[in-house]
């Protein structure tokens, strides 16, 4: 079983369906982060505004007490205003009156011979300072009350107001005596800036998480048919694309004009049908001329058998076996170069791979070659030894192929030169034949290729030797080309030459 079946169950399988869910996915993300630096920032910022009003609440009561006016008990904020010398308090309100400080205020009384503290904030001419500070236990506390059962510890802000200082006008409206000293409380509760940015953040998270919902299904949406549409020209190519048989590869797909990768995919797909279809023709017409190279040898020997069979009593029997043997020859060396053909187009890795002087190769084949042809002579000249890497029977083949081409088509004599050369082995096998005409000199490397004036005098070839002497050339990767004579043919092989033993 396999085990990637239970995940595609719920995995969608269609590209625009998996880009709309990653790219929903990675919005997400976005989204949730982005979401998380809001919320964060708006707290942030709600905390500053709920202090900065705690402030202002704090400088008006100070100003109010300075100018000598009793605050109201009415406040956002819970306050108080004490005096030395003095048991209740000179103004309170904002929750206070929960300590019920008219009878006894609940934070201290400065000391009478204390100067004003210090100044932290000069950004209104005056200063004041925070402290933390307990507050009194409160056993009959409500659940509404703004400070716990125990008073819990809180932030007071406090400012002092010498009365000398003051007109006595404005010492009488508060009620203490001309030298007290007034200080003004204000207590910071955390709870009422949370409270403020608890509201603020609670409506921004709600706008957040509609928007973010919304703006997920819109990127969802908009990532699906963008790829819907951009995909159109792929499911076009597939379409066409699967129309295309073994023994039909003409289909091909329109390549768009956008210029984009669908450009290039429709080109690359174009381009490799049209090596099928070359493959496919290439084959058709190798089968053809296989055929027919096949049924020469095979109607030959036929009809001579049939003829003897005929007229036994007047057949020269030797003669008839004779040319029997020559086209059954023909026939071997014909499905031998078949076969290494098919070999060599399988790709199939250099079996025996070793070090082959060709040096030495062309002088013992120089030797050892018949020569059937009157007046016909065969030459080597090689320096020093010349060795490539590759399979020795191949090399072997490879040069015995060109030499038979050479004396099929030589008039007088055959010239083999070995020569070493900027790290390659060139070989040339050179005849004083007829020669190749310049716009055929690739086209006798194609397999069953043959010239009109080849044909006429060629005896026993199969049309395959130059065919199978390039293919194992490139096979060692080197080449074998023609180069241009003014009299024969000259064809040149170059292979990568080996390090000599000292070297490795």
């Amino acid at each position: 079983m396999n085990a990637t079946g239970p995940r595609r169950r719920w995995w969608p399988r269609s590209v625009r369906a998996r880009t709309a869910l990653a790219a929903a996915s990675a919005a997400a993300v976005i989204l949730v982060g982005i979401g998380w630096w809001v919320h964060h920032d708006v707290y942030r910022e709600s905390t500053q505004i709920a202090e900065g009003q705690a402030q202002a609440q704090f400088r008006a009561l100070v100003d109010q007490v300075a100018e000598g006016v009793v605050p109201v008990r009415r406040s956002t904020v819970p306050y108080e205003v004490v005096a030395t010398d003095r048991r209740g308090a000179v103004a309170y309100g904002g929750g206070m009156e929960e300590f019920d400080p008219g009878t006894r205020h609940v934070l201290p009384a400065p000391p009478k011979a204390e100067l004003p503290a210090p100044p932290d904030d000069e950004s209104s001419g005056w200063g004041y300072t925070t402290i933390p500070t307990r507050m009194p236990a409160r056993p009959d506390s409500e659940p509404g009350d703004r400070f716990g059962k125990d008073g819990g510890t809180y932030l007071v802000m406090y400012h002092d107001v010498r009365a000398d200082e003051l007109s006595s006008d404005r010492v009488a409206a508060l009620g203490v005596a001309a030298d007290a000293q007034l200080r003004v409380y204000v207590v910071v509760l955390p709870h009422a800036a949370e409270d403020i940015a608890e509201t603020i953040t609670e409506a921004t998270d709600r706008l957040l998480l509609r928007a973010g919902l919304v703006s997920l299904v819109l990127i969802a949406a908009v990532a699906y048919f963008a790829v819907r549409i951009a995909l159109r020209p792929v499911e076009a190519i597939r379409v066409l694309t699967a129309s295309v048989t073994a023994s039909d590869p003409r289909e091909r797909v329109t390549v768009p004009a956008t210029g984009h990768e669908i450009t290039a995919l429709a080109t690359t797909i174009n381009t490799t049908l049209q090596r099928l279809d070359n493959a496919a023709a290439e084959q058709r017409r190798f089968v053809a001329d296989a055929a027919h190279e096949l049924r020469s040898p095979l109607t030959t020997l036929l009809a001579s058998l049939e003829v003897a069979l005929a007229y036994p009593e007047r057949t020269d029997w030797p003669a008839a076996a004779t040319t029997a043997a020559r086209q059954t020859r023909r026939l071997h060396a014909l499905a031998e170069d078949l076969l290494l053909l098919a070999r060599l187009d399988t790709r199939t890795p250099m079996a025996g791979r070793d070090t082959v002087d060709l040096a030495a190769l062309a002088s013992r084949l120089t030797e050892q070659y018949p020569l059937t042809e009157g007046g016909l002579t065969l030459t080597c000249d090689s320096t020093a030894p010349a060795r490539v890497h590759g399979n020795p029977d191949e090399c072997e083949r490879l040069l015995r192929n060109l030499i038979d081409n050479a004396a099929r088509h030589a008039a007088h004599r055959i010239h083999i030169t070995v020569r070493n050369q900027d790290g390659w082995v060139d070989l040339t096998v050179h005849d004083d034949g007829p020669g190749v005409p310049t716009e055929d000199a690739e086209r006798i490397f194609e397999r069953f290729v043959r010239l009109d004036d080849a044909r006429a005098r060629d005896h026993g070839g199969t049309g395959l030797g130059l065919a199978i002497a390039r293919d194992l050339a490139h096979r060692h990767k080197g080449t074998l080309t023609l180069t241009p004579r003014t009299l024969g043919a000259c064809f040149q092989l170059r292979l990568p030459q080996a390090p000599t033993p000292a070297e490795e």
